[in-house]
């Protein structure tokens, strides 16, 4: 984008119900003079005129003109969002931030662990091992819920189940009595005695809560990966988009800047987080 204050007016192609609260909006973006590029983990600013902006991460690339975000409807500007539907218009500044580290995950292992609605920062890295599935080794997708009919993008499960060397491990809190379940039971990181992936030559990605990832990363630990390793999206302390408002900021770090993606020895060193066991973010 030319001006990143000024947003772009996009039209919306296409919703999706992921879950109750949860939806899918692609996105029609406007003739631009070169492709609108991203990278898997960034984010765009949406706005909802009138409204508010919010930040959300950038999902699929489903044609040149056609991206994807999925939302969960929590605050007021959420909560419109997700109630608009195709043909209303939208605002969308970016893309911004720092995304997953692709250049040092080359030829390496991929565990990937998330949470609910934190499999939506982690959409387009799959989209990328799928279509260029030679530049990454083994990979293992863990994905926990709090119940079934939480769970995001699961007609996506079977195609990446036949992906060649990428497991799929799904787990959830609470099965309902009339849900029909025949996987793991429990929060994400105790499937983690089933992973085949080699700590030594793997990196790990996680995006959720900030107290699963602080569980995921101190159980990954315990199975040898090295801190340097662990890379968590933030993505959830984010307002501004650019540095300017200081809502993100921990310690010297602005999460929509530095961030939203780190590696945990990055999160240890910074004050108040919980990911590193230090208490509630100022």
């Amino acid at each position: 984008m030319k001006n990143p204050y000024l947003p772009m007016s996009c039209v919306i192609k296409e919703t999706k119900k992921e879950t109750a609260d949860i939806k899918t909006i692609s996105v029609e973006l406007p003739d631009l003079p070169a492709p609108f590029d991203y990278a898997p983990g960034q984010f765009n600013q949406i706005s909802v005129m009138g409204v508010g902006e919010m930040p959300i991460s950038i999902g699929s690339r489903l044609d040149d003109k056609t991206i994807t975000h999925t939302v969960r409807a929590v605050g007021e500007a959420t909560s419109k969002l997700v109630e608009l539907d195709a043909g209303d218009t939208i605002g969308l500044r970016g893309p911004f931030g720092q995304g997953w580290p692709l250049e040092a995950a080359a030829g390496k292992d991929l565990l990937l662990a998330t949470g609910g609605l934190g499999l939506a920062p982690l959409r387009a890295l799959l989209d990328l091992i799928e279509a260029e599935r030679d530049r990454f080794g083994r990979v293992n997708l863990a994905y926990g819920a709090r119940t079934p009919g939480d769970m995001i993008f699961t007609d996506r499960f079977d195609r990446w189940r036949v992906i060649p060397d990428f497991e799929l491990f799904l787990t959830v809190d609470h099965v309902p009595k009339e849900a029909v379940w025949e996987h793991a039971t429990g929060v994400v990181t105790h499937v983690f005695d089933r992973l085949t992936v080699d700590p030594a030559r793997a990196l790990a990605f996680t995006c959720g809560p900030e107290i699963m990832m602080r569980f995921v990363a101190n159980s990954l630990l315990i199975r040898g990966f090295d801190q340097n390793s662990i890379f968590v999206s933030m993505e959830r302390r984010m307002e501004c988009g650019m540095g300017k408002c200081g809502h993100c900021m921990i310690g010297p770090k602005y999460v929509c800047i530095d961030g939203p993606v780190f590696s945990y020895a990055q999160v240890k060193a910074l004050p108040h987080n919980i990911i590193a066991g230090k208490g509630l973010a100022a």
